[in-house]
């Protein structure tokens, strides 16, 4: 043995791994390995066939699907029923209530992953907060109701991200300074 610390010997490898017994590893072919992917590749992930999601649309007894987003401070209650395609927030069609086009294409985005655009009638109540809340609570609440419709577009609807809350909200003021981070200008003379 040498008392260097920097020079070892395959005696001291050995002696500090420990040896696993061969029948602790089990014998299977290369081709039953899960086979390991790095980036993107989501084939090696299987879904449970028994699991039963939360389905938190609702149906009426008028056969109209209802579903309630929020976003911020905003609520929005959505009904949508098999139509033309007839689109009202609060009593004003969607054009006219939501001025900028990229909001517009965001809350027609879950109607285009369950391919019902122009195909249903949809009313809307929504009230709190600014547009940018408002639009985020429509698109929850048209995809809860879209589930509610048809509980077979959860998995679409889910795999686009549009039936999960956005639970991000205003940061409150703190005391002794001008917003909720943002301090005074600090003053050297």
């Amino acid at each position: 043995m040498s008392t260097d610390p920097a020079v070892s010997t395959d005696d001291d490898v050995t002696a500090s791994q420990p040896e696993m017994p061969s029948s602790a590893l089990p014998e299977m072919p290369s081709s039953q390995l899960p086979e390991l992917k790095i980036g993107g590749g989501d084939a090696s992930i299987t879904v449970d066939p028994a699991y039963q999601p939360v389905i938190r649309g609702k149906i009426d007894r008028f056969g109209v699907a209802m579903g309630t987003g929020r976003r911020k401070t905003s609520v929005a209650r959505v009904r949508i029923k098999e139509g033309n395609g007839a689109f009202v927030v609060n009593g004003r069609p969607l054009e006219q209530y939501l001025c900028v086009e990229r909001d517009r294409d965001s809350v027609m985005f879950p109607l285009r992953v369950a391919d019902k655009v122009g195909k249903v009638d949809i009313s809307i109540r929504v009230q709190g907060g600014g547009t940018t809340g408002q639009t985020g609570a429509i698109i929850l609440g048209i995809a809860r109701a879209l589930e509610g419709m048809n509980p077979a577009w959860h998995h679409a609807l889910a795999d686009a991200g549009l039936l999960t809350r956005d639970d991000r909200m205003v940061e409150r003021k703190k005391y002794g300074l001008r917003k909720a981070r943002r301090s005074y200008q600090f003053s050297k003379r």
